[in-house]
C-alpha cells in the first residue's frame, strides 16, 4: 500500500467527505425524521452493501480511467441525480399539504423495507460528488510500487465506504429519534417534510447546474 503520510492525507480528505453534509446524508436525514430508525437504516444499507459493491467494482474494472476520459459521463450522472432528488423532494413537499393526521400516517407507512434500499442505493449510485471522489480523487493515493493497483483501489474504495456505516448510519439514528418525537405534534411533522423537501429540491437545482469543473469539493 502506499505510504504512511499519504494514507493519512486520504483519512484526512475522507472525513471532511462523511461530514459535509450532501445528496446521500439528506436522504438518510429525511427517512429518519419521516419514517424513523428502521426505514434510515435500511436506506443506509442500500447506499452501502448495494451501491458500495457496485461502486468499489467499477472503480476495480478501471471506470476511473474511463470517466477521465469522458467526462460526459459524468455529468449524465450528474443530471440523473439531479432529476432524482428534486423527484423525491417534490413527492414529500406535494404529500405534506392536506390533513396534518393524513400526512402522518403516510408518513410512518409510505415507506417500505426494499423501497429504503432501493431508493438509497438509486440515490448512491447518482451521485456525483462521491463519485467524484471515488474515481477522480481516489487513485491519486495510489502507488503502483507499492503492489497491484487494482488491490489498493479495491481497498481505499472499500475503506470509503465502509467509512459511510459511521457517519450515514449516525445520522440514521439521530433522526429516528428526532422522528420519534415528532410523531407528537403532527403540524411539525408536516413542516419538516416541507422543510426537508425544500432542502431536497435545493440539492437538486444546484446539481443540476453545478460546474463539474469545480470538484472534488465532495460530498456525500
Amino acid at each position: 500500500m502506499a505510504d504512511l503520510p499519504i494514507l493519512l492525507t486520504f483519512v484526512a480528505a475522507l472525513f471532511v467527505l462523511e461530514i459535509t453534509p450532501g445528496p446521500d446524508m439528506m436522504l438518510v436525514l429525511a427517512r429518519g425524521i419521516g419514517q424513523g430508525r428502521r426505514v434510515a437504516l435500511l436506506t443506509v444499507v442500500g447506499m452501502i452493501f448495494v451501491a458500495g459493491v457496485v461502486q468499489v467494482g467499477l472503480l476495480v474494472l478501471g471506470v476511473a480511467s474511463l470517466l477521465k476520459a469522458y467526462p460526459a459521463g459524468l455529468m449524465l450522472l450528474q443530471w440523473v441525480g439531479a432529476a432524482y432528488m428534486l423527484y423525491l423532494g417534490a413527492r414529500m413537499v406535494w404529500s405534506s399539504f392536506g390533513d396534518a393526521a393524513e400526512s402522518k400516517r403516510l408518513a410512518a407507512t409510505e415507506v417500505s423495507d426494499w423501497r429504503a434500499v432501493r431508493e438509497g442505493t438509486i440515490n448512491s449510485l447518482t451521485n456525483p460528488k462521491s463519485l467524484l471522489f471515488m474515481f477522480a480523487f481516489l487513485p491519486q493515493f495510489v502507488d503502483p510500487t507499492a503492489g497491484p493497483v487494482w488491490l489498493q483501489l479495491a481497498v481505499l474504495g472499500t475503506v470509503q465506504k465502509l467509512a459511510g456505516i459511521l457517519s450515514l448510519g449516525s445520522v440514521a439514528l439521530a433522526s429516528g429519534t428526532v422522528g420519534q418525537a415528532l410523531y407528537r405534534f403532527p403540524r411539525l411533522l408536516v413542516w419538516q417534510q416541507r422543510f426537508t423537501g425544500a432542502v431536497m429540491l435545493g440539492l437538486g437545482f444546484r446539481l443540476l447546474f453545478a460546474d463539474n469543473a469545480s470538484a472534488p469539493a465532495v460530498k456525500t
